[in-house]
């Protein structure tokens, strides 16, 4: 009888001893697996984005002196993420190389020879006082005509790095031109306007620039998406 008791009692111990350990380790594999996938996020964010350098153009060096070609884009090739984001690209337009990358590396106080493909079509400024370019050495020139104001409702995009003084507006293509260009890359026999200026770079360091026409439809006030986003319309502007 006694060993009976004592066999009941052992028994009762034993099983509420076997339910706290089990759901202890159920707590501790699922603290386990959290620790796991935080860790594994953290690197993702830090390999993915903190210590990720965006892709960059150099300036061409020709017998003219050191040119940047770059597009406006309606919208960003079908691959892209954001396929109906407007955008910028670094240009080459004897090779048909297409870069979709908003860091410019510039020499430091030398004179730019700037050409974009302007291939959207307008948009129009909310502030007319960008309809007139500045910070620019000589006249710009769209299609080849000096160009020393646009009609404010007529630009698509501007290219604009205000730590200089340099805005230029983008004038927009007719949205019932022939042959527009639906997304990057886009053809020189796609309709287009080219505007080519030019500027003199600071001293070393880093700028920013960005278009100043609120072109992200979608968004409000135009002013979201690819406006803000770094590798759309802005980026930077290395001196070296």
């Amino acid at each position: 009888m006694p060993s009976s008791r004592f066999g009941a009692l052992r028994t009762g111990y034993i099983t509420p001893g076997g339910q706290a350990m089990s759901s202890y380790a159920k707590r501790l594999v699922g603290v386990t697996v959290v620790a796991v996938v935080f860790c594994v996020a953290f690197g993702l964010y830090i390999g993915l984005y903190l210590i990720n350098v965006p892709g960059s153009a150099a300036a061409v060096a020709t017998a003219s002196g050191d040119q940047l070609y770059l597009a406006t884009v309606p919208a960003a090739e079908l691959s892209d993420p954001h396929n109906t984001w407007v955008s910028y690209y670094a240009v080459n337009s004897t090779s048909g190389d297409w870069r979709h990358v908003t860091t410019y590396v510039l020499p430091a106080n030398t004179l730019v020879h700037v050409t974009i493909f302007e291939y959207d079509s307008s948009t129009g400024l909310r502030n007319p006082l960008f309809s007139q370019p500045t910070g620019t050495v000589g006249p710009v020139l769209v299609d080849g005509k000096p160009t020393p104001v646009v009609n404010p409702t007529t630009p698509a995009h501007s290219f604009a790095i205000p730590q200089i003084g340099l805005s230029v507006p983008l004038e927009g293509v007719s949205s019932n031109a022939k042959n527009l260009c639906a997304n990057a890359p886009c053809a020189l026999s796609n309709a287009h306007f080219t505007v080519s200026f030019t500027f003199r770079t600071p001293s070393k360091g880093l700028y920013r620039w960005q278009c100043f026409v609120p072109c992200a439809a979608g968004f409000i006030q135009g002013n979201g998406g690819p406006m803000q986003t770094v590798g759309y319309m802005g980026g930077f502007i290395k001196v070296v």
